[in-house]
């Protein structure tokens, strides 16, 4: 019995280390880009470059007690305060864009960890959100428990890589 466990086990293994990145970048497209590009879309200026002009709601939703101090006027933030939000809106288009072909995939998914936790901080100490817990009834606190799990679908990326069905295995095999 146990070595009939053992090798339906092993086989599942295998198809695990095959399927879980696909399914990983899957689930990310389903549930996760449209939310972090319609983010992204809020932070825009006006025109093509707008992201190079970012709208007072990127301030407002990156800095909020910077830009609340400012009277919400975007001419007394500094460059950094324009950097960072230049840098964010970028951020929240092309990581997930990446992640979901598959392109430098380890790469991008450490980056979208890293804006995860970022903005996580934001939501609890820039806009007074609650972290929530973990170990307890409820399963659906919003930054606790969500974000979890969108760090271990990244994480499965940044462990197991892009999978079969992407551009990084393109470029493997590329000559």
């Amino acid at each position: 019995m146990l070595s009939l466990y053992t090798a339906t086990t092993s086989k599942l293994e295998s198809m695990g280390d095959k399927a879980l990145p696909l399914l990983a970048r899957f689930t990310f497209a389903a549930v996760l880009l449209m939310y972090f590009w319609n983010s992204g879309k809020t932070k825009l200026g006006d025109g093509v470059f707008g992201f190079l002009s970012p709208s007072s709601n990127a301030y407002a939703q990156i800095f909020p007690k910077a830009f609340e101090a400012t009277g919400y006027d975007t001419s007394q933030l500094n460059a950094f305060h324009w950097a960072v939000v230049v840098g964010g809106t970028v951020a929240e288009f092309i990581l997930p864009l990446m992640i979901v072909i598959g392109l430098f995939t380890r790469l991008a998914a450490l980056g979208m960890i890293g804006f995860v936790a970022v903005q996580s901080l934001t939501d609890i100490y820039g806009h007074g959100g609650e972290f929530g817990g973990w170990f307890e009834r409820i399963s659906n606190d919003l930054i606790a428990d969500q974000r979890a799990f969108w760090v271990l679908g990244l994480l499965i990326l940044v462990f197991k890589g892009a999978g079969a069905l992407s551009v990084d295995r393109l470029l493997k095999n590329a000559p």
